[in-house]
């Protein structure tokens, strides 16, 4: 489908890629890691047809279409959620505007036999089996479905984007992407700003899909879960492994040993043969062989071992102070800005030692509740802290704080004490501050070099609550392994806010869930609460919740006198009650057969259009686009059902 040949970039002395050839084949899902500054983004950008290499080049179809999200990018702010999105169909419109304007000359001329008229219906007709194949009618659907995918609430699609954080705005971005459908999909870090339930549904879209991915992300479950090969970009070549990211860190594992062998060999040779032309040099008698020997090492070429592994780094946090036995107890915490409710009735303890995570949904108040803990906003109900708690809080905003006229070394070497200053260059070159970079002022720095520079002096400093809200947005994976190694050997407790799921599993034994203007407690890993949710569906469960709430919120005079259960109810209420329950349950469970089979049936057809053959067969469109409206129909018909069902239980 795509071919980089002999691709070659050069920026300054040292070149970032020197005759890198591979092939992109049709439906490949592909990992590209590497080393931050190895050249990933750059990488994309040339595919994407944003930068041009130095040499080589990248041959790719004509009609290949690209949907490119960049780490960083200029976003507009003038439209709602829904009217920004809506661009991914700009197409789409173009071609219903212009059956309009098709519709209205056919209705405004008489000229009924003549070859004009007959053009126009002819045009209008191709027109029609275009926006059938591609299926316009289902766009509003398709909307909604993605945009709740990613986070958003239907409340949410007519609020202007500007009211939306640079992260929620990002998601916006990738929802026009996914939406366009495009044959390549090339995402650069699309799990950032994206929470746990997001990236789950993330997962499952590009899972089901029929696009080619090529994406960079440091999350290890999102690149185990959606990818098949793994492109590692390393000392400005590529080594193509066909298996999945863990799969991969085994066989990279194997390579580094195999070159460090292989090294370890040469320059064992390289020391004999120096010994023999250094001992023999002159003697006539070995002149030719001494002379042979010179040749021989003037030939080699030297092996190189592609990187060091880091990620073997041990680094801990000093010792903990020791604190009372429950450094955070809650009692009723609410928080509310204005008439918005965030969190009410907010109630648990943490015991000393304990690892925590805080996960749910973007602004169902995660960071709210940690400022309550620091003490940085005002809150009702009672929040206490334990007796010689010293808490060590990492925020993005941290960053901001650094002393911009030191030097990346000064601002660690200034909090190290002990034995770890020996260490600094080491500790820093775990989180990607290596060589000449450790000499840069704070002030030249990027946000995410910022935040990785406060996250080290975190580490440094001796206290006995964490505090990390997202602290893992700007690591690789390799310093993610260091920072989550370091917090599960601390002696003290951690609260560790984060969407993150490799991150959090091993590390944490309790699972605080914020949603529905709740916290809830469960007594589990991350992979736990992960399996029990979807088996729960609580989705359906926050459902009842927020019917419950309602119920609560309401006044006495608003209340019925008696509500009605199955104890008050008639008997032939009951029966009547009990046999539209059954009706239900089997319109329910025909229904998601009926959905099963469809997507099947779509899923066949969609591989067949792939073919040669079978992209020039128009039934085979005609098919894929009757075959989706039924699907809508179905899918409606199921939400309908589930609903009613729902209100009847």
């Amino acid at each position: 489908m795509i071919s980089i040949e002999n691709l070659s970039v050069e920026f300054g002395v040292k070149p970032l890629f020197t005759d890198v050839s591979y092939v992109i084949n049709r439906h490949d899902r592909i990992a590209l890691v590497g080393k931050n500054g190895a050249g990933k983004s750059t990488m994309l950008k040339i595919i994407a047809g944003l930068q041009q290499p130095t040499r080589g080049r990248v041959s790719k179809p004509k009609e290949l279409t690209i949907g490119y999200l960049p780490q960083v990018m200029v976003l507009s702010d003038t439209l709602t959620v829904r009217q920004e999105t809506e661009k991914a169909f700009s197409d789409t419109i173009t071609l219903e505007q212009h059956l309009d304007s098709l519709n209205q000359q056919l209705a405004d001329r008489t000229d009924y036999e003549s070859d004009e008229y007959q053009e126009l219906i002819e045009e209008m007709t191709n027109l029609n089996e275009q926006l059938t194949m591609i299926n316009s009618n289902n766009r509003d659907a398709e909307i909604e479905k993605t945009l709740l995918g990613l986070g958003f609430e239907r409340k949410d699609f007519d609020r202007p984007t500007s009211e939306f954080s640079g992260g929620w705005r990002m998601r916006i971005e990738l929802a026009k992407i996914l939406l366009q459908r495009p044959d390549l999909l090339l995402l650069d870090e699309p799990t950032n700003h994206l929470d746990i339930e997001s990236i789950q549904w993330l997962e499952k879209f590009l899972a089901t899909n029929s696009a080619t991915v090529l994406l960079i992300s440091h999350d290890r479950a999102f690149l185990d879960n959606v990818t098949n090969r793994t492109i590692e970009i390393t000392c400005g070549t590529i080594h193509d492994y066909n298996v999945n990211y863990s799969k991969y860190v085994v066989l990279h594992a194997e390579r580094i040993e195999q070159q460090r062998r292989a090294y370890e060999n040469q320059q064992k040779m390289i020391e004999e043969t120096r010994d023999f032309i250094e001992r023999f040099r002159y003697q006539a008698t070995k002149a030719i062989q001494v002379q042979s020997r010179i040749k021989q090492l003037e030939k080699i070429v030297p092996i190189e071992i592609d990187e060091v592994d880091n990620s073997r780094l041990n680094l801990k946090f000093p010792p903990a102070p020791r604190s009372g036995d429950f450094p955070v107890i809650c009692n009723g915490v609410e928080k509310s800005y204005g008439d918005h409710l965030i969190f009410k009735d907010v109630e648990f303890m943490i015991r000393r030692g304990e690892k925590v995570a805080f996960v749910g949904r973007n602004g169902e108040g995660k960071s709210t509740l940690v400022k309550c803990i620091m003490d940085q906003i005002p809150f009702n109900g009672e929040l206490k802290i334990g007796h010689g708690v010293k808490i060590g809080y990492f925020a993005q905003n941290q960053a901001q704080l650094l002393d911009e006229n030191l030097t990346v070394f000064d601002t660690i070497d200034r909090v190290a004490v002990g034995d770890i200053r020996t260490r600094i260059k080491d500790i820093l070159g775990a989180f990607m501050f290596g060589g000449e970079n450790i000499e840069k002022k704070v002030k030249v720095l990027s946000g995410g070099e910022r935040s990785r520079l406060a996250m080290i002096r975190l580490l440094l400093e001796p206290v006995n609550l964490l505090i990390l809200d997202e602290p893992t947005n700007h690591l690789d994976i390799s310093s993610k392994q260091v920072l989550k190694d370091a917090i599960k050997a601390f002696d003290g407790t951690a609260i560790i806010v984060s969407h993150d799921r490799d991150f959090l599993d091993g590390l944490v034994s309790k699972v605080y869930e914020f949603g529905n203007q709740r916290v809830r407690e469960h007594l589990c890993g991350i992979y736990e609460y992960l399996e029990k949710k979807n088996l729960d569906s609580l989705q359906e469960l926050e459902k009842k919740d927020k019917t419950a709430d309602k119920a609560s919120d309401k006044t006495a005079a608003e209340q019925p006198a008696k509500p009605q259960t199955s104890d008050t109810l008639s008997f032939e209420e009951q029966k009547d009650l009990k046999r539209k329950r059954s009706q239900l349950e089997k319109t329910v469970k025909a229904t998601e057969k009926q959905i099963s089979d469809l997507e099947q049936e779509i899923s066949e057809l969609e591989t067949k259009m792939t073919t040669p053959e079978g992209s020039s067969d128009q039934n085979l469109y005609i098919r894929h686009g009757q075959l989706r409206q039924e699907l809508e129909a179905a899918t409606e018909k199921w939400m309908e059902a589930s609903e009613e069902l729902e209100n009847l239980k």
